[in-house]
């Protein structure tokens, strides 16, 4: 049968369709990969991208430079040709004339680059001599008749023209007193920009041409000197890859430039957290393996000892202690699992969240009701009438106060009594959590110890792990929280002075939306 009768046939060609498109809106859906930066490349970048940028504007300014540079020595010629002109300038018959020669309109005019033009104008402003068409001053500038010359840039016959002229006063008619003084008349010479525009590009190119040199070498050093800067990070590199991978001993900063030592300063740290972290878990392991090792051991005994009984007494007395064996070792297994979670989870990879803790602890006490009435020990629960806000993880309180609660139904004989207690000090901001039991207590040389892992008091006989009390600590200090041990201020018997387990919180701001409890 072809494929296109085969009853499944269509199914399957639209099952494959449905897995190509799951498997393209897969692809689609995956985040891109951010593309790796080289400190290399980000260096010249910002080291080049500044230096390209500054060269056009060195040229420019190099260009203005040599502009003003070369006008110097022109407009001092042509400040001379402009004075040499005004002392020409004579009043004849009241009038302004210019007495020039031809050899000396020559002379005035001779340039073998730049055209050269001058005006004689008298002091109505009427023509004396020169070229009629040359542009007079601006006609708001205030006249100076005292000699000085000045400089403009103007245009002439389409051509832009660099005019020197001055203002110059004419000697007083014969007869004329001494204080009155004389007209004047304005004297203009000007000349074309050539010469200045040669010796401006004569500069540039002195400057400019060693430019084309020297870049290419610079870009050539920095180069050289960002690889050589560098080479320490690959020397580090290879330091790093040579290792073994079960090497975790610190990298010597001495032996890394200045500004590398806070990444190496870093990188041990992490170092030092990641070999703490491994031996804990090692330390986990093998103490998990010892623990586990005699109920183990006492299962296999006791299973070996009922399949060898002949006598139904004697095989369910086995029975039961396997089934006691079996109960000892799923609440180790269970408090080893709890231990490792508490240990794994931070607010780093489990934000801690605003939670009532009375509403809380109220719960976690529900839950231990039923045991408590196993054990006939009375099981109290005491709360404030306004709510307790605290920054926690809902999961992890409620295993730190299921310790706590149990450890403390384990060690209080039958007919006493374990309160459990949420309060605050409103003075500190403190949310306080306290489980009050009337067992044989801890002696206060041993409250520093009962956190250990696999701690037991000598002389107990209560049945336990030796691990609650590890998990209450790792919780209270992944919030920030202590966790002190007192006797029973409630508790009058000598031989049962009873235990006190106060966890302290920091407290939160209540919501205005949370009313206070009735």
């Amino acid at each position: 049968m072809s494929d296109a009768h085969r009853p499944d046939a269509g199914v399957s060609a639209s099952t494959d369709a449905s897995r190509r498109g799951k498997s393209s809106d897969f692809v689609a859906l995956q985040p891109e990969e951010r593309i790796q930066r080289s400190l290399f490349g980000e260096i010249l970048d910002w080291m080049l991208v500044p230096l390209l940028l500054l060269w056009p504007m060195s040229i420019a300014i190099t260009y203005l430079v040599a502009k003003s540079i070369a006008n110097h020595p022109f407009d001092r010629a042509l400040d001379d040709r402009v004075i040499v002109l005004s002392q020409q300038v004579k009043e004849v018959n009241g009038r302004a004339n210019a007495q020039l020669t031809n050899s000396a309109r020559d002379i005035l005019r001779a340039d073998d680059v730049d055209n050269v033009y001058f005006q004689v104008l008298g002091p109505s402003g009427e023509f004396v001599d020169g070229d009629a068409d040359l542009p007079p001053p601006p006609p708001d500038e205030e006249k100076q008749p005292s000699g000085s010359v000045r400089f403009r840039n103007d245009t002439m016959r389409g051509t832009e023209v660099r005019v020197a002229y001055v203002y110059a006063e004419l000697r007083p008619r014969r007869g004329a007193r001494e204080t009155e003084r004389g007209t004047t008349t304005l004297v203009q010479v000007a000349e074309t920009l050539d010469k200045r525009a040669q010796l401006a590009n004569e500069i540039i190119k002195g400057v400019i041409l060693p430019q084309f040199i020297i870049l290419p070498v610079a870009l050539a050093l920095v180069w050289f000197a960002l690889s050589r800067g560098l080479s320490p990070l690959a020397e580090l590199q290879q330091r790093i890859r040579a290792r073994r991978p079960d090497d975790l001993s610190p990298i010597e900063s001495g032996q890394v430039p200045e500004e590398i030592s806070p990444l190496v300063r870093s990188f041990n740290d992490m170092l030092g957290r990641l070999s703490q972290s491994i031996e804990m878990q090692k330390r986990f392991i093998a103490d998990a393996a010892h623990q586990m090792k005699t109920p183990l051991a006492g299962m296999r005994m006791q299973s070996e000892l009922a399949l060898r009984e002949t006598n139904l007494d004697e095989m369910h007395r086995s029975l039961e202690q396997l089934s006691k064996s079996s109960e000892s070792a799923t609440r180790l297994v269970n408090q080893l699992l709890a231990l490792a979670r508490a240990e794994n989870q931070t607010p780093a990879t489990k934000p801690l969240v605003p939670l009532e803790l009375s509403e809380l602890a109220r719960n976690v006490v529900q839950d231990w009701v039923q045991p408590s009435f196993t054990h006939r020990i009375d099981l109290g629960f005491e709360q404030p009438g306004h709510p307790i806000m605290v920054q926690g993880n809902p999961v992890m309180l409620r295993e730190l106060l299921s310790n706590l609660i149990d450890n403390a139904l384990r060690y209080t004989p039958e007919g006493g009594s374990v309160t459990v207690r949420v309060r605050a000090n409103a003075v500190e901001e403190q949310a306080i959590l306290e489980i009050e039991d009337t067992g044989p207590g801890i002696p206060p040389s041993e409250r520093s110890h009962v956190f250990e892992r696999f701690y037991r008091i000598l002389g107990s006989n209560a049945e336990g792990s030796g691990l609650g009390l590890s998990i209450v600590r790792e919780i209270a200090q992944q919030h920030g929280a202590t966790v002190d041990i007192f006797n029973n201020p409630h508790s009058h018997d000598p031989k049962f002075p009873g235990c006190l387990f106060r966890v302290t919180m920091h407290m939160e701001q209540r919501p205005d939306f949370i009313e206070d409890i009735g």
